[in-house]
């Protein structure tokens, strides 16, 4: 039987400040920084709408790179 490894993401909120072309935002979370992040594919697939001044929930990336948009709040 082979264990899995839990998933640590980091799980934050912020505010979309712009939009950006290919589904890309810049989202401004709460401790003051600026992050690109990405539509989630169910976010895609459910034609979910998220506009300039949404706060949405984002899990950011292990390394550091960019975030993914998991909700909208």
């Amino acid at each position: 039987m082979i264990d899995k490894k839990e998933d640590k993401n980091l799980v934050v909120k912020g505010q979309i400040t712009e939009a950006l072309p290919s589904t890309l935002f810049r989202v401004k979370i709460d401790d003051g920084d600026e992050i690109l992040a990405y539509l989630s594919g169910k976010m895609r697939m459910h034609r979910i709408k998220v506009l300039i001044g949404d706060t949405v929930e984002v899990v950011l990336d292990q390394y550091g790179g960019k975030g993914r948009i998991s909700k909208r709040l």
